[in-house]
């Protein structure tokens, strides 16, 4: 099968069955199938014709003309950085020419590769599993949501109010200071009797429920022997609150409505 894009499958790609480790391969400018034969290797970049097999980034000289390549060896394929400019992997991760090559795992990879300017050039790779026929048209299934978090009222107040300069999606964001913070939560809601210790304690609740969860990467609890800060693992929680869409800008323009009525009282 053809991975469901333009574009012709490279010369001496494999017909038939896809055997598990079949890599799918794609930019704007085409896509191939590659079977996982130890040794070889497929690379991606600006040139066209024998140099790459997959090009990427065509018009932008910010890209090398051979930007990165995907070998198999020992079960597995491998991403190598060999361009100028970083490449980019889902969470953030950053592959330079010195980085150790990335192990791909089953499934669907995105490596954003870094370009002039802001530009970043999309090579979406697929590494089928046993059982798995490649990626596939998928458009009559249900969606499936994103896992969103249960918080406590007060839980979810004091996340607002700490993340908002994450609702309102800055490049950026901070958690806000646990003085303001309080200053707030105690104008929204006086009668809670709102103080840092408390605002810590609703904080630290959530993350230690989500890190018992396994289910976030993300570092959410210090460990016994390191120096992590209270504003790092803060800012991890509240990545993953926004991210999952537990958080949402709703929340914040309830939270500012409220406070622009205290405001206008005052």
């Amino acid at each position: 099968m053809a991975w469901l894009a333009s574009g012709q499958e490279a010369a001496g790609s494999p017909a038939g069955p896809v055997v598990p480790g079949t890599l799918h391969a794609r930019s704007l400018a085409g896509h191939l199938r590659v079977a996982p034969d130890i040794g070889r290797t497929i690379s991606f970049g600006r040139s066209r014709g024998p140099e790459n097999e997959l090009t990427v980034g065509r018009e932008d000289t910010g890209v090398s003309r051979r930007h990165g390549e995907v070998s198999y060896h020992d079960r597995s394929w491998w991403l190598r950085n060999t361009g100028q400019r970083l490449m980019r992997l889902p969470r953030g991760q950053l592959v330079h020419t010195s980085t150790d090559p990335v192990p791909l795992a089953p499934g669907y990879t995105p490596v954003f590769v870094r370009g002039f300017g802001y530009r970043e050039h999309l090579v979406e790779l697929y590494v089928t599993d046993h059982g798995d026929t490649g990626p596939r048209a998928r458009d009559s299934a249900e969606t499936v949501p994103p896992r969103r978090w249960p918080l406590s009222d007060a839980e979810r107040l004091a996340l607002v109010v700490l993340g908002q300069e994450y609702l309102r999606y800055d490049l950026e964001p901070r958690p806000l200071v646990y003085r303001r913070a309080v200053e707030q939560l105690r104008a929204v809601q006086p009668e809670y009797g709102w103080t840092e210790r408390r605002v810590q304690e609703r904080v630290s609740a959530v993350r230690r429920r989500l890190d018992h969860s396994g289910l976030v990467e993300a570092k959410l609890l210090r460990d016994a022997d390191d120096d992590a800060s209270d504003a790092t693992l803060t800012h991890n929680l509240l990545r993953e609150l926004v991210d999952s869409t537990t958080l949402v800008p709703p929340d914040l323009a309830a939270l500012e409505l409220a406070l622009d009525a205290l405001d206008g009282e005052a």
